[in-house]
């Protein structure tokens, strides 16, 4: 057991896996604004602000207490995309539980707007894609569980994450080059 605790009880983990958790209960508490205001919370990426904020924040709080100042890039990294993918997963959980035990109600108006929105664009689709295409990509969305929110908001924040990360982390990046100037 403590050979568990040790591993950690890393800064860059604990730094990385508490903003992370601060991360996702800040985008579940947008998701509940977004409800609040009656405003269909499925779908939206606008919570991704919240994630470049606290990802900055990350970067900037383990460079100015561990780091004395100095970040690696590598390090940067680590805290990025462990923030995202923990913020995404804690996130992704809680809008399950949610749409699954408060308002399930939620997740059946996503699907009924989604499949609107894929008969109002049918013809063009059916030109791009073909028919057959369409008719499964139309089953696939009627028969989606609410389930499939924990990996759509895992997958996509990955994937928006990616640039965002990159920058971040080159602009907070900051490395001790004294042993090249003999000091």
């Amino acid at each position: 057991m403590q050979s568990i605790i040790d591993y950690f009880n890393k800064p860059l983990l604990k730094i990385s896996l508490l903003f992370g958790l601060v991360t996702g209960l800040l985008a579940f508490c947008f998701f509940l604004g977004l409800y609040a205001l009656d405003v269909m919370p499925l779908g939206k990426i606008l919570d991704f602000g919240i994630y470049i904020i606290m990802i900055a924040g990350a970067c900037w709080y383990y460079r100015k207490t561990v780091g004395q100042g100095f970040l690696h890039l590598w390090e940067a990294l680590t805290i990025g995309y462990v923030v995202n993918c923990v913020a995404a997963l804690i996130n992704g959980w809680l809008i399950y539980l949610f749409i699954t035990y408060v308002d399930p109600g939620i997740f059946t108006q996503y699907t009924t707007e989604m499949l609107q929105l894929l008969d109002a664009g049918k013809v063009e689709l059916i030109k791009n894609i073909k028919e057959p295409e369409f008719l499964k990509m139309y089953q696939d969305i009627k028969s989606m569980q609410p389930s499939v929110v924990i990996k759509d908001e895992i997958s996509k924040k990955m994937v928006m994450g990616i640039i965002p990360i990159l920058i971040i982390s080159l602009i907070f990046r900051k490395q001790n080059y004294g042993i090249y100037h003999n000091k």
